[in-house]
């Protein structure tokens, strides 16, 4: 009989369900995009009911898809749109408000008022974040101060806090676990990354009640079963671990040093440092990469709001595309970019900038300028924005000589050459793209003995194909000089 292992994977536009083999290849997959809300400018919400109605989908779709196969599955693992707030009713599971999501910027007064406050500095030694309205712990204090029902269930203690993981497993065990992994905890500005705890100071700071917030596990723990009435029978849950966490993972970077980089909806550069807690001197994140039997592994991290998600609103805004792969079609056409650049500030700028009132900027316009300018502008941006983070982690003193890569563009040919060159680095690309969903089911395979040690999971990486940079040194910093011009147009606010 096979065996497998399912990943449940959460993300900011649509539900997944992976079965994995033991060696860690995609059996079937099953997808399903939701809607996204946006109800103001700068806001962005999804509805809890349908992260997870369209999760309970994908998930009976694969279990179905096992039976055909006549195999069994052994554990199911857990990854998630990290940061993003739901706030529910522990008696009937019904949210208070909307899901704010992670690029949601309807807290950035308060974070000013907090940094006038000069809380900055505290609250970066303990969470290894900067204050910013991307994180969870100002979404609930949102939630909180303007959602009525959120303050009469806090008085009655029935109101529950989690971020998306957390929100999925209370469904799945019908309301008897709320747990979260160390990961997702570490990026609500609330955990205490070298005690493992929530913070009670903080706490006290946002006047946030601290029991509304989950027990944190390790990433490879015991989450409970699921219930059989939602699941058919119930099987364990046994790995939970933030996205961008669980693709460092899911690209065996277990070696301090080893870094990775996922071209998602947004795009998130990792690197791992070990035991270490190393603080930035340039707005990277300190957060931790993963905590297995007590033991926690930290890591630096650039944060890139708007990676995929720019292709998407090409697609589904400007209607310039068809489907997200007809970019890399029209960016072949062209021999250059023609001095046209886009910043896709969108809900401002993530690493180094922290930016949250930037808006996009289209810059270097001619009558010449044609859709395919702009197309090519959209994708050259992530690897610009690659650039300044791999910029900043030099100024740290650490560089990177190796880049592995996962996420939807990174399957754009032509995209995966540019970032080498503009990056000047290698760039490795493994042959399973599912690394962020494959990060979970190793986990969840860790636990229960399918895999005996991190090393043991290594061995199932390999690379699929490597890009090695191309670009002459004087036309990278031609280009990238026209990208810090466009910039600079995006930082006057």
């Amino acid at each position: 009989m096979r065996k497998f292992i399912i990943s449940i994977d959460q993300g900011t536009t649509s539900s997944r369900a992976i079965l994995f083999d033991l060696k860690g290849k995609p059996v079937f997959v099953s997808q399903l995009e939701f809607t996204q809300y946006f109800p103001k400018d700068g806001w962005v919400e999804h509805d809890p009911e349908e992260i997870w109605s369209t999760t309970q989908k994908v998930l009976k779709n694969v279990i179905q898809k096992s039976k055909k196969l006549k195999g069994k599955i052994l554990t199911i693992g857990i990854t998630n749109q990290r940061e993003t707030t739901i706030l529910w009713d522990k008696h009937t599971g019904k949210a208070v408000y909307n899901a704010i999501v992670w690029q949601d910027r309807r807290a950035v007064d308060y974070c000013n008022k907090l940094i006038k406050q000069k809380k900055e500095t505290l609250i970066y030694n303990k969470t290894g974040l900067l204050i910013d309205a991307y994180f969870s712990a100002t979404k609930i204090k949102w939630i909180i101060d303007n959602v009525p029902k959120a303050k009469q269930l806090i008085k009655q203690k029935r109101l529950l806090f989690g971020t998306v993981d957390c929100f999925l497993l209370w469904k799945l065990t019908k309301g008897t676990n709320h747990f979260t992994d160390a990961t997702n905890a570490s990026r609500t500005m609330l955990f205490n990354i070298s005690t493992n705890k929530w913070d009670k100071q903080i706490l006290d700071i946002l006047k946030i009640p601290s029991h509304i917030l989950p027990e944190v596990k390790d990433c490879s723990d015991d989450f409970g079963h699921t219930d059989p009435k939602i699941t058919g029978q119930s099987y364990s849950v046994t790995g939970m671990v933030g996205d961008q966490q669980s693709a460092t993972i899911g690209q065996c970077c277990f070696e301090p040093g080893s870094l990775k980089s996922t071209y998602g909806t947004g795009a998130f550069v990792l690197l791992n440092t070990g035991s270490k807690i190393i603080y930035s001197k340039n707005r990277l994140l300190t957060t931790i990469g993963y905590r297995i039997n007590g033991k926690t592994t930290y890591a630096l991290e650039g944060s890139i709001f708007i990676a995929g998600a720019g292709v998407q609103w090409l697609r589904d805004k400007i209607k310039f595309l068809k489907k997200a792969s007809d970019s890399e079609k029209i960016i072949k056409k062209l021999k250059n970019n023609h001095g046209v650049y886009l910043v896709p500030a969108f809900t401002g700028l993530g690493t180094p900038y922290w930016n949250a009132k930037s808006r996009g900027v289209l810059s270097g316009l001619t009558r010449d300028t044609g859709i395919s300018e702009i197309v090519r502008a959209t994708v050259e941006s992530v690897a610009y924005q690659t650039y300044d983070l791999f910029e900043a982690m030099k100024n740290d003193g650490l560089r990177p000589k190796i880049v592995r890569v996962d996420g939807g563009m990174v399957k754009n040919n032509w995209f995966s050459q540019f970032l080498s060159d503009i990056v000047d680095v290698k760039v490795l690309r493994p042959k399973v793209d599912e690394t962020t969903a494959l990060g979970a089911a190793f986990m969840a395979g860790l636990k229960i003995g399918v895999y005996k040690s991190l090393n043991d999971i290594s061995k199932n990486w390999s690379l699929d194909k490597k890009f090695s940079p191309k670009m002459k040194n004087q036309s990278r910093k031609k280009l990238i000089s026209g990208w810090q011009k466009a910039i600079k147009r995006t930082l006057i606010t």
